[in-house]
């Protein structure tokens, strides 16, 4: 029997967290938090194909100006994600919330959700209030996980700067500031001196693979074109929201085909949406090697404890 996608861009939303945001009035760039619940994800799941879906937090994340508070939220959400995969063995992963921009509480949480609690990663925002992926003050976090040769799932948060009037941060913003964090991890050289984080940009990469000849020279510490295409060429890729024959088309042309997850983006992606992009990619004509590396191979080869 052939085995299930893995899903590596599909979320989670303890309902505490979801009654924190609620209460200081916060959305996710500009959506409103969704409910989640095991069952519904197991149903999105059976719908769409996938065997395992690694869970995680998605923008505004934790921090939202105390230290002390992100540090109790992300427990609290890391412990409740290990909750669900303990019960529906097989079915879940998760990719641990940290708390930057407080380092030392990210270093700690780190240490806790990979050591104690199994995650198989963490989820990192492309910016928190302004300070982007690549900023000095993340490398201690950085370096730790270089040591962990831990997988760091980026997922993008809001512009820092006012959203256009009718247009939602979700829409088009997301692009812009997942693109914005990849050229500043690869000029800051993080792709060259972080070589064993495999980094996952959500979404297709934002805008990257499509201007990546127009920004090469931006993504490199020296300015070297073909070197900022080769430094952009070691992100990891998901399909979520990207699948489409517009989108897919200049993903796979650019990408290595090694670097390409699926990804459902549920339940901020809510079912229907999801099942149309996984259609569209169940449309798009692929090599059956191809399709079975996207779907769920190169996702085996990082994530060595599904590959069974």
């Amino acid at each position: 029997m052939t085995k299930g996608r893995i899903d590596t861009h599909q979320h989670i939303v303890p309902p505490a967290y979801a009654a924190w945001l609620d209460q200081q009035g916060v959305t996710a760039g500009g959506l409103p938090i969704p409910k989640w619940s095991a069952e519904g994800a197991l149903d999105l799941m059976e719908s769409a194909r996938i065997e395992t879906g690694i869970l995680s937090v998605s923008t505004p994340g934790v921090h939202l100006g105390d230290d002390g508070a992100a540090r109790s939220m992300a427990r609290l959400v890391n412990e409740f994600a290990a909750d669900a995969v303990r019960q529906h063995p097989g079915r879940f992963g998760f990719f641990a919330t940290l708390t930057l921009p407080d380092v030392d509480g990210a270093l700690a949480e780190a240490a806790h959700a990979l050591d104690v609690l199994g995650a198989d990663g963490v989820v990192l925002l492309t910016n928190v209030r302004g300070v982007y992926l690549g900023d000095a003050s993340i490398e201690p976090l950085m370096e730790e996980l270089e040591r962990r040769k831990a997988v760091v799932f980026v997922h993008p948060s809001e512009l820092p700067a006012p959203a256009v009037p009718g247009i939602p941060p979700f829409a088009a913003d997301f692009l812009l500031d997942t693109t914005r964090a990849g050229i500043n991890m690869a000029r800051r050289a993080w792709l060259e001196r972080y070589p064993n984080v495999k980094i996952i940009l959500s979404h297709g990469g934002g805008f990257i693979p499509y201007a990546a000849e127009r920004i090469a020279r931006m993504c490199s510490p020296d300015g070297d074109s073909a070197r900022g295409i080769e430094n952009l060429r070691r992100f990891y890729f998901d399909t979520a929201l990207a699948s489409s024959p517009y989108a897919l088309p200049s993903l796979l042309a650019f990408a290595d085909p090694s670097h390409v997850f699926f990804g459902s983006d549920w339940p901020y992606a809510p079912k229907e949406r999801s099942l149309h992009f996984a259609g569209l990619l169940d449309k798009f004509e692929l090599g059956p090697d191809l399709r079975m590396a996207i779907e769920r191979g190169n996702a085996e080869r990082v994530f060595r404890r599904l590959a069974v």
